[in-house]
């Protein structure tokens, strides 16, 4: 293994850096700027049971330090994942993927896992109980201990590849849903998604997207994503993927240090299309920086 280099779940991933869900679509747009093989890997755009158009527009708007969005899980539904976008990422990536799952029953989630963890290229499967843009279900799930461990379970009972639960911030007690998820047999944790939040147009007295409330993101919520992951990674026995505000080398090894053994990197994608390979890039010049030899052993290595 290379000084960049982690073990997610048993895959050895070059470097700890992952596009985040919903940030990267499937890939191959961005292999057309530069080659993607350089990531560790990254998570593809969250993939429902059936077709979801989303919601209504305006559904992105910037605001201070990040943006809200409530995109609403768009995407063709896993069929079509599976026939259309697999292929044509297989071109342009020869790593393992993360693919994102979401559902608004526990028996959605276990069936669109269970079609994707036949998928060759599939090498994690990131369960979303925790976006807040949807109405019955997504984050209703991963706010409650039980609702989130029925959801591990069942999707454990139909896959053999490692399950990584994604958690949500909106909750007061992050650590009891981890420990609920590790217990129903969670291979991973990943946290955390974005913050609910909303903005009103002063102009029109409207708020600023069609749906009123969506997911906050960006630099902004940096600071909750190290809390939580340090939180949760001291917490549970198994491996924790940090995101939330990343933008820099020195935000992926406060991640680690913190406890995460991966870091996503997801509104920063959608700033700059290069922010993934320039953060891999910036890693050795920063590890150097403060004496840093290998990635792995720092760890949770926060003192």
């Amino acid at each position: 293994m290379g000084r960049l280099s982690v073990d997610l779940c048993g895959i050895t991933l070059d470097n700890p850096v992952i596009p985040a869900s919903g940030t990267f679509g499937y890939g191959y747009e961005f292999a057309e700027l530069y080659d993607i093989n350089v990531l560790g890997t990254f998570s593809f755009k969250g993939t429902t049971k059936d077709p979801r158009f989303g919601n209504p527009t305006p559904r992105i708007a910037e605001c201070s330090a990040g943006m809200i969005n409530a995109v609403g899980l768009q995407n063709p539904g896993v069929e079509k994942v599976i026939s259309e976008e697999l292929p044509k990422l297989k071109k342009c990536f020869d790593k393992k993927v993360m693919a994102n799952v979401s559902g608004f029953a526990v028996e959605d989630y276990a069936y669109t896992c269970a079609m994707l963890d036949k998928e060759e290229q599939v090498g994690w499967l990131e369960v979303n109980v925790s976006c807040p843009n949807v109405h019955g279900g997504g984050m209703s799930f991963g706010t409650n201990p039980e609702a989130a461990a029925e959801v591990t379970a069942a999707v454990k009972k139909v896959t053999t590849k490692p399950v990584i639960i994604k958690l949500s911030p909106n909750v007061t007690d992050i650590v009891s849903i981890a420990k609920a998820c590790e217990a129903a047999g969670a291979d991973g944790i990943s946290l955390i998604n974005t913050l609910l939040g909303m903005r009103i147009d002063l102009k029109t007295k409207r708020p600023v997207i069609a749906n009123k409330m969506g997911g906050f993101s960006g630099s902004a919520i940096f600071p909750v994503a190290v809390r939580m992951v340090y939180q949760v990674a001291n917490a549970v026995n198994i491996p924790v993927v940090g995101m939330g505000g990343v933008s820099s080398a020195e935000d992926v090894i406060e991640l680690m240090l913190a406890g995460a053994t991966a870091v996503e990197v997801g509104a920063a994608n959608l700033v700059d299309p290069y922010a993934c390979r320039d953060i891999i890039n910036d890693l050795p010049r920063v590890m150097d920086k403060y004496g840093i030899n290998n990635l792995s052993d720092i760890i949770g290595g926060v003192k």
